[in-house]
């Protein structure tokens, strides 16, 4: 009996010892756990489920969650969390809770946001469990600076894109063979290509077959780590081309090659204005060699016709001389016309603009015009109503209508049609921005289109050009449409011509609007009266001797007493040496040592009723602004005939 109640005894003992160890380590698991738990940076917080799930009592958490909440254990243990954070029922965070606790499966809550004076701004990420025992389990981290870095990354990335997709400049990335990775909308829309038929493909699907090598070295450029930067011609969808400078670099990933980036900017319109501006700059120069020329070539013209007039008034018409003088004649004033033309495109024409209708114009040319065309070409005239007033010389009118209808009738060769139009146009910015060389205001709009054979794109390009024509030769002198060209210049208008083979030309011309207000109609001008001798006395400044005896000759002719000087030195001697009165200054415009207009205020001094006419092959602005004739001047342009020179002259001497 002892001796059982002694393994009785020692088996209690060693039961005991057992559960004191197993305390011990129990103690020891727990401590550890704790530690563990109270050690974590997650926040831990256990939930006890009451009112069968309806709400949550804080059963237990760890040190992380006081330092993120900044709350004590004493007070919010045992408690509920609606009665901690009023409202959270509402929150995603608590129905993850209810279907935790329901379907036993974790769920991740991703980002929880808070935003009270506790966490203004943040945000946290939730993994949600449950427990054998029923408890809910939370683990939460702050993601705050995490998702502000994310924020700042993906706003920096938006604001990158929002730069790309809005600049007016492509952008392409292809890769290390070429494939394109990325476009840009101005891009696509500058080669009309959607995203889909432009990404994955060959750079080369753009690059004309011409253009590939440009391309092909600038690629093994940007290959060896060179930027570059190239003109070159793109190809776009619908095949048209179009200019762009290229600007291209090396792209890299990790410090590896990986492809190209280029940038694309369409200068097919600034390539175009470069080449009208030489052109404009070639025509000007042109204009300003016409110009000089036309002085000396009207000098020569001037002989020329007054000697031969001269000749043949000398003469009786059946003398077989007389006919060879006729021709003569005839080819100086052809040769005149054609002078008149340069300095009509060189803008250098002296005119007397007054106030025009511009339909009464137009339809005082027509019997002369349905002449020149022909009676196999049907001329259309389709007059607007109210069209404005517009300042012009009507001589020049008459210029364009007849170069215009002559060259429709030559382009049309036969049958056809030419059509006259007019109407009031307003030109606004948007239509200058789509036509170089308009300027924006209110024009009468003359419109002169034919049933002709059309223009290709390099006849269009040199239409105005003096001497270009595409007529044979001796067919036409290439000077007529370069007349009609500067005509409108000079009187502040511009023109436009479409055209295509076989579809005929339209010429638009716009003429600036005459804007001050006037009911009176323009005076007609006085019928020229019969030549009539005189005996006043002239002075007579010429500074090429062989023109100052020709017109000394003239009038004297006509029974004038002249004054005759080389140089405005020698006139100004003359006239103060002259005891008489002298009744007209006549002078060249152009001279050496001073012009003609400041001769003839010098004069004034001696002779204070002198009168004055100029005379000049072109004026030079010295007598008109811009070609146009100042008011109350008088002038005879160079080369000229005896009749012309002696009723200018008695009309000046019988004015008041």
């Amino acid at each position: 009996m002892k001796a059982e109640l002694q393994k009785l005894s020692a088996k209690l003992e060693d039961a005991i010892s057992a559960r004191v160890q197993a305390e011990e380590e129990l103690l020891t698991s727990e401590s550890k756990y704790r530690q563990l738990f109270n050690t974590m940076t997650s926040a831990i917080v256990i939930y006890e489920a009451v009112d069968d799930g309806d709400d949550f009592v804080f059963k237990d958490f760890n040190q992380a969650l006081e330092k993120i909440e900044k709350i004590r254990r004493e007070d919010i243990i045992g408690k509920r969390v609606s009665d901690v954070f009023p409202g959270v029922k509402a929150s995603g965070l608590f129905k993850v809770f209810q279907s935790v606790w329901n379907t036993g499966n974790p769920e991740y809550f991703p980002e929880a946001v808070y935003s009270d004076e506790r966490h203004p701004g943040s945000w946290r990420e939730n993994w949600v469990y449950k427990l054998p025992g029923g408890e809910i389990v939370v683990i939460y981290n702050d993601i705050t600076k995490r998702k502000q870095a994310e924020n700042q990354i993906l706003e920096l990335k938006e604001f990158n894109e929002a730069i790309v997709n809005n600049l007016a400049e492509g952008i392409i990335l292809e890769n290390e063979h070429g494939i394109i990775q990325f476009a840009n909308p101005a891009m696509l829309k500058m080669l009309g290509y959607e995203k889909d038929e432009l990404l994955g493909k060959q750079w080369n699907i753009f690059i004309p077959d011409d253009q590939i090598e440009i391309v092909e070295n600038a690629n093994i450029r940007r290959c060896q780590g060179e930027s570059d930067q190239y003109e070159i011609k793109l190809k776009k969808k619908s095949e048209e081309r179009m200019s762009v400078l290229v600007s291209g670099v090396p792209h890299y990933q990790n410090g590896i090659f990986s492809g190209s980036l280029a940038t694309f900017i369409d200068i097919t319109e600034k390539i175009k204005l470069q080449s009208q501006l030489r052109q404009a700059m070639k025509m000007d120069s042109v204009g300003r060699l016409a110009g000089g020329v036309a002085h000396d070539f009207n000098n020569m013209l001037s002989v020329i016709l007054g000697h031969t007039e001269m000749a043949m008034e000398n003469m009786k018409p059946d003398q077989t001389l007389n006919a060879h003088l006729t021709e003569i004649r005839t080819a100086a004033e052809r040769s005149a016309d054609l002078t008149k033309q340069l300095l009509a495109f060189a803008r250098k024409q002296t005119i007397a603009p007054r106030v025009l209708d511009l339909n009464e114009t137009v339809e005082g040319m027509l019997k002369m015009l349905l002449r020149l065309i022909g009676e196999d070409i049907d001329l259309a005239w389709l007059p607007g109503t109210g069209v404005w007033p517009v300042k012009m010389d009507p001589v020049q009118i008459d210029q364009i209508l007849v170069n215009l209808c002559v060259n429709a009738r030559d382009a049309i060769g036969g049958v056809g049609k030419i059509t006259l139009e007019t109407e009031n146009a307003c030109v606004d910015e948007t239509l200058c921005a789509a036509y170089p060389g308009f300027v924006p205001g209110e024009y009468v709009h003359l419109k002169v289109s034919d049933t002709g054979n059309g223009m290709d794109k390099e006849t269009l390009s040199r239409l105005f050009e003096p001497f270009f024509t595409t007529k044979e030769t001796g067919m036409g002198t290439g000077l007529g449409l370069a007349m009609v060209y500067g005509i409108v210049k000079q009187n502040g208008g511009f023109i436009y011509v479409y055209s295509e083979p076989d579809h005929g030309s339209l010429f638009r011309i716009y003429l600036p609007r005459f804007t001050i207000k006037s009911t009176a109609k323009p005076k007609e001008g006085v019928a020229a009266a019969p030549v009539r001798r005189g005996n006043e006395t002239i002075l007579l400044v010429e500074d090429e001797p062989a023109i100052l005896e020709l017109i000394k000759m003239m009038l004297e002719h006509l029974g004038y007493s002249v004054l005759a000087a080389t140089t405005p030195g020698e006139a100004i001697r003359v006239g103060g040496e002259h005891a008489g009165l002298i009744d007209l200054l006549i002078t060249d415009v152009v001279m050496p040592e001073m012009n003609g207009r400041d001769l003839a205020r010098t004069l004034l001094s001696l002779y204070p009723n002198i009168r004055h006419l100029f005379m000049s092959g072109y004026t030079a602005n010295v007598i008109a602004h811009q070609g146009v004739l100042e008011e109350g001047v008088h002038f005879i342009q160079k080369p000229f005939r005896n009749r012309d020179l002696a009723i200018k002259v008695r009309e000046i001497l019988d004015s008041e």
